[in-house]
């Protein structure tokens, strides 16, 4: 058993949870394991899809070691067939698509001189387009089941810009909300629930594996360090701070939450500059 914050294990029984974007790119706990994983504790059946197998897998084997159902899929979340077959499986598998996170991101350096078109065309295929896509698959499944809730990581980079030349990421998140917030009015009638969970600074993996970030702080020490620093709290959140979020997010206890950027940055947005 791992030993980590949870909810209620009861909150998400009997319901599927696609996560896309459920693996992690090191060593400890990314925010799509993390989701995944509470959602699996939460009661749902999981599909864990990711672009590596090897990480689908994991996160398969961990929900499976203590007493979950989960099926790990490979695929891109920029391939409209990828998406397709990923939730035509879910439905296949488990009868229904309760839950579908879009947890994928591309992060690249570089600002409009130093940037490059093809980064900022993938930043915004794999950011948006791709949510844009993967609802067009789940809504209509949503729609017959008049039941679903639909929610992607974000950024506080979509409101608020950092040192890091993240230009490509802060104008997609900031589109990925704004495209979530019209499925959210749009479907609203429909019985289904759009929301974003917005992070913070959040200690993954993935952070220590971004060169540019390590190399802009001065080492894998100097990052975990200055980014504590950089916290009201003092210390970076967890994925299990961006995971236990959306966990009720996708619960009833949230059946009124629809349309919302949920922040989890324990304070930064509102430090003044």
């Amino acid at each position: 058993m791992i030993d980590e914050p949870r909810l209620g294990s009861g909150l998400l029984a009997g319901r599927t949870a696609l996560v896309l974007g459920a693996g992690s790119s090191g060593l400890g706990w990314s925010n799509g394991k993390a989701i995944s994983v509470a959602y699996a504790r939460a009661g749902a059946q999981v599909i864990a899809f990711d672009h590596v197998t090897e990480r689908a897998n994991e996160t398969r084997d961990l929900i499976g070691a203590e007493g979950g159902r989960c099926v790990a899929l490979t695929g891109d979340t920029a391939s409209s067939g990828d998406l397709r077959r990923a939730i035509e499986r879910g439905l296949a598998e488990f009868g229904s698509l309760d839950v579908l996170h879009y947890n994928a991101a591309y992060a690249p350096f570089g600002d409009p001189v130093t940037g490059t078109e093809e980064d900022w065309d993938k930043a915004f295929a794999i950011n948006v387009r791709a949510v844009f896509v993967a609802c067009r698959f789940a809504l209509p499944i949503m729609t017959r089941q008049h039941r679903g809730v639909i929610t992607c990581t974000s950024s506080i980079l979509s409101s608020r810009v950092s040192e890091y030349p993240l230009c490509a990421y802060n104008a997609s998140k900031a589109a990925l909300e704004q495209l979530v917030r019209t499925i959210a009015l749009h479907y609203a009638h429909k019985g289904i629930r759009a929301n974003c969970v917005v992070p913070g600074l959040i200690d993954t993996p993935q952070i220590h594996a971004h060169q540019g970030i390590v190399g802009h702080e001065g080492g894998d020490v100097e990052t975990t360090r200055k980014r504590d620093a950089r916290s009201p709290t003092g210390k970076q959140g967890s994925a299990w701070d961006v995971a236990n979020a959306s966990v009720f997010l996708a619960s009833d206890a949230a059946s009124y939450v629809n349309g919302h950027m949920l922040v989890v940055d324990g304070g930064l947005t509102g430090r003044q500059a």
